[in-house]
């Protein structure tokens, strides 16, 4: 697998930033369950037109996504102590 291949996942012709494969997989268990939950929740709060829950629910997608290195800075570009305390305080949050 190359680099390229190991940090992107291509669907229908576009990129989509793969999970960082450095997490523990209890942690990335962890972070995908938050954020199965939180897209019902958006999902959720859509169908009752709660603009705030609509906010909270995305907020708690962004955070797990973060969590899993798939938004903010790429994963490869950060130390992988760095990256699995950013992992570790997004579970932390998501549990608040």
């Amino acid at each position: 697998m190359t680099d390229e291949d190991a940090r992107w996942l291509v669907i229908d012709g576009r990129r989509w930033r793969r999970t960082d494969p450095s997490l523990p997989d209890d942690v990335v268990e962890s972070l995908k369950s938050h954020l199965g939950r939180a897209r019902s929740a958006v999902k959720k709060a859509k169908s009752d037109a709660d603009e705030t829950a609509i906010q909270a629910a995305r907020d708690r997608v962004q955070l797990a996504k973060t969590g899993l290195g798939e938004r903010g800075p790429y994963w490869w570009e950060v130390d992988e102590a760095d990256r699995l305390a950013q992992a570790r305080e997004a579970l932390r949050q998501l549990a608040d």
